[in-house]
């Protein structure tokens, strides 16, 4: 099946709200994350073109519901990619948070579908369903999510849910409601993805993976009369050579001990998500075979669950990369990097200018203008000359 290549992508950036620092594995170098550091990578963000940011979900980190109804307010064109979770939220309920984050974010709100996939965690939040089950649940609940933000009665009586006389008094401002993302990589998932969300995700695989993947989920959703957008979610490691991108790579994990690694693979392992499993088979758990496709490298899934791939290069490499996914049908990236303030900068000011955006860039050219001491002023704003007034 042939692949219309996206002509401009758009940009996302991460809100660490589960821990920040400069290296993985360790506290050595671990930032301290609050609302302060939060909102000044959001604002970053913002001013710098990202499309929006993803906050994480789960136990670990902070919640995303909380965290994005405090920030959205101090910025202005940014987008937040929040979860709903199906199992944990009444479907009812989920619609009234999201129409109310949309409202008073005035239609920067985002929807990251997340089903879980740690059984451990799971059941420490109550869900005792096993995969396919969960994937059942999902369908049922975005079918009466989506009718209630599409201003719809809703009287159900499904498998896991019931509803009666459900309806949602204060409407989204996003018609008929904000865009839905989703990430599965199992049959399952791909068969819930088709009928029910706009844009499918994918974490970090070499291209030729990402492409089968595009191509199994594009048929499955023409097949079905439908026409999905692809996203992919990635870490980045860019510095102004390659030389200097590979060893900030490396510098990243060289506090990660063995049993550090050991550690984190068994906790990976237990898991039921095929798309975790999937990124485990890139790296096997060896240090040896961390660039698992040309610059992408596997480091970062070590000792991080969910994505675990960066793009490792100069701006020029890493850009190429990049257009390479797209390529193969990927419009959306959804970017991080350690840590993400400094990170949000280097990225938007190196790789930016080298692609094609939807989303307005703030990143420009800065001409040489020194002040009196040689310093360079910060803008090229100049007081005009008022006449004097008689």
């Amino acid at each position: 099946m042939s692949t219309h290549a996206p002509s401009k992508a758009n940009i996302l950036w991460f809100l660490p709200t589960h821990g920040d620092g400069h290296y993985l594995g360790s506290s050595v170098g671990g930032r301290e994350v609050n609302f302060n550091y939060l909102r000044q990578i959001a604002q970053a963000a913002d001013q710098l073109g990202y499309f929006g940011v993803l906050l994480p979900t789960g136990r670990s980190c902070e919640d995303s519901w909380v965290v994005a109804s405090t920030i959205a307010p101090w910025t202005e064109r940014l987008r937040y990619l929040v979860a709903v979770r199906p199992g944990l939220q009444s479907p009812s309920v989920a619609a009234r948070m999201t129409a109310t984050l949309d409202r008073v974010s005035n239609g920067r709100l985002l929807i990251n579908v997340v089903t879980g996939g740690d059984p451990v965690e799971n059941k420490g939040d109550g869900i005792f369903l096993n995969h396919d089950e969960r994937y059942e649940v999902t369908r049922e609940f975005l079918n009466v999510y989506s009718d209630l933000l599409a201003g719809k009665t809703v009287n159900v009586e499904g498998k896991h849910i019931r509803i009666e006389d459900g309806r949602l008094l204060f409407a989204p401002v996003q018609s008929p409601r904000p865009p839905l993302y989703f990430g599965g990589s199992s049959d399952a998932g791909i068969d819930v993805a088709v009928d029910t969300v706009d844009k499918y995700l994918t974490w970090g695989e070499p291209p030729a993976q990402v492409a089968d993947k595009v191509a199994r989920v594009k048929a499955a959703a023409v097949a079905r009369g439908r026409k999905p957008s692809f996203g992919i979610r990635l870490h980045v490691i860019v510095r102004e050579t390659s030389e200097e991108a590979w060893r900030a790579a490396d510098d990243l994990i060289k506090h990660v001990t063995d049993e550090t690694v050991a550690s984190a693979q068994k906790i990976f392992a237990r898991m039921d998500s095929v798309g975790q499993q999937r990124m485990l088979q890139l790296h096997g758990g060896r240090r040896d075979q961390l660039e698992i496709s040309p610059n992408l490298w596997a480091g970062v899934g070590l000792v991080r669950g969910g994505a675990g791939t960066a793009l490792v290069g100069d701006p020029q490499t890493v850009a190429a990369r990049i257009r390479e996914y797209q390529d193969v049908g990927i419009d959306t990236f959804i970017m991080s990097g350690y840590p993400h303030l400094e990170e949000a900068y280097r990225f938007a000011e190196l790789v930016f200018p080298l692609l094609s955006l939807e989303q307005p860039g703030n990143v420009t050219p800065i001409r040489v203008n020194t002040g009196p001491f040689g310093e360079t002023i910060g803008n090229d704003y100049r007081p005009q000359k008022q006449a004097a007034q008689s």
